[in-house]
């Protein structure tokens, strides 16, 4: 008699954004092991049809995608928040939950479902970023039964403080194997030849250089017309229930030398990280997949922090960190000119970062979820 297939279930209650740090896991473990049976579980029906698009571009796979309810909380969003509450949806759909052998996801409020008294799937948490904030180095690592890690910077953080090594997988890093395949020739979003800069703050008002300088670093650079100017935050800057005012930013609609985008496809996919010329940011990760390819970058410290040696801004080592704006431009012009200062340090950065091998991160991590629900070895 055939054994009954095992139920994994790849969960997204969060921002469109964390979907291309798992998705290409299911369609490897879907694909590699028919012995699972793979849906994914998704809190909005937008980000079904992004998920629909993405696994077309990578080659469909036997996978199930599935719409959770209730409607009435699913249609609810504070604020400017694009996805419904994330604890009231985990607790909504306890039930189903429980009928899985595994629930992966890349964030980590689904540790709740432990407190909630969901105990029988294998947990496990794919990250949704390699970067240095201290922040997602936390209690509730330990929850998780499986942990990925990106590189050996990620795992040394988290192993032994917060994971078990038995519980920690290094993998790679699966959304470069994403990106590839959603949007393999990234284009400019302008014509002319001008250096671009991508300004990407982040989305934490106590970590980042939006509410301080956001606005001045953005107007210096369109009234200065040597930049081209990408403006792509991350994308819970302007989706969350007290997301800033946009208003100040509609002056720049049809500017031919500013680009914004607040949260679209472009914004996730590393188009622009891919694009740019020069990074400028604060904490976000993006700065590392920025570093695929080595090129300058400069860090905005709005805050006034004492970062050196703090392993939570080891980034900030990559380029030139500014401690006022008072002439951004030419504190633009110089971080051009200097990046070969910066290039062994950012060079060694991204390898601690990222343990990528011959073989694709996203077959690694389905790799190592099969094997701890008792499936053999990838051929």
């Amino acid at each position: 008699m055939t054994a009954p297939r095992k139920k994994v279930c790849f969960l997204y209650i969060a921002q469109t954004h964390q979907i291309l740090h798992s998705l290409s896991i299911a369609v490897e473990m879907a694909r590699t092991w028919p012995s699972f049976e793979v849906d994914l579980a998704a809190t909005s029906a937008a980000h079904l049809d992004y998920i629909e698009e993405a696994l077309a571009k990578l080659g469909g796979a036997p996978v199930k995608p599935r719409l959770l309810g209730p409607r009435w909380l699913r249609d609810f969003h504070p604020g400017e928040a694009s996805t419904p509450p994330k604890a009231a949806m985990l607790a909504a759909n306890l039930g189903l939950f429980a009928g899985y052998d595994a629930i992966v996801a890349p964030e980590r409020t689904t540790a709740l479902i432990r407190r909630l008294g969901v105990k029988r799937p294998l947990l496990v948490y794919t990250q949704h970023g390699a970067g240095d904030r201290g922040g997602p180095f936390e209690p509730r690592l330990g929850v998780f039964d499986l942990v990925m890690a990106a590189g050996p910077k990620q795992r040394d953080r988290m192993v032994p403080a917060f994971v078990r090594p038995e519980n920690c997988a290094m993998v790679g890093y699966p959304k470069f194997d994403m990106v590839e395949a959603l949007n393999p020739h990234p284009q400019s979003p302008f014509a002319d030849a001008r250096p671009t800069v991508v300004y990407n703050p982040h989305f934490d008002p106590r970590l980042s250089s939006w509410p301080r300088w956001g606005m001045e670093a953005v107007e210096q650079i369109a009234q200065d017309g040597r930049f081209n100017l990408i403006f792509a935050p991350h994308v819970r800057l302007f989706d969350q229930p007290a997301a800033p005012d946009r208003a100040p930013l509609e002056r720049f609609e049809g500017h031919p030398r500013v680009h914004i985008d607040l949260g679209g496809p472009a914004a996730i996919d590393m188009t622009y990280t891919r694009v740019a010329d020069l990074y400028l940011g604060d904490v976000s990760s993006q700065i590392y997949e920025f570093l695929r390819t080595p090129r300058p970058a400069a860090f905005l410290n709005a805050h006034g922090v004492a970062w050196r040696g703090d392993e939570s801004y080891r980034h900030w080592l990559y380029g030139p960190v500014l401690d006022g704006i008072a002439d951004l431009p030419a504190a633009l012009d110089r971080a051009f000119a200097s990046h070969g200062d910066y290039l062994a340090e950012q060079q060694k950065g991204f390898a601690e970062s990222f343990d990528l091998q011959p073989r694709s991160s996203s077959l690694r991590a389905a790799e190592a979820i099969a094997l701890r629900l008792g499936a053999e070895p990838a051929p």
